[in-house]
């Protein structure tokens, strides 16, 4: 990830983000496959910005690897 060496750790908000909460690597070649690949689902979107929130953090926190 550009600016995040170590990757992005869970519940960490990505460097990358504008404060509008947009992709500033949207479209452009640097932006990591992963996050390219990714497609929104209402069960990781909800039904506004703060639920979104929760429910990704939640995601990230269960998807992590063990340290």
């Amino acid at each position: 990830m550009p600016g995040m060496p170590n990757g992005k750790p869970a519940g960490v908000r990505c460097v990358q983000l504008t404060t509008d909460n947009r992709c500033a690597l949207y479209g452009k070649p640097e932006r990591p496959a992963i996050c390219v690949r990714l497609r929104p689902h209402p069960d990781m979107c909800g039904n506004d910005a703060d639920e979104a929130l929760r429910l990704l953090t939640a995601l990230e926190l269960s998807t992590q690897p063990e340290r």
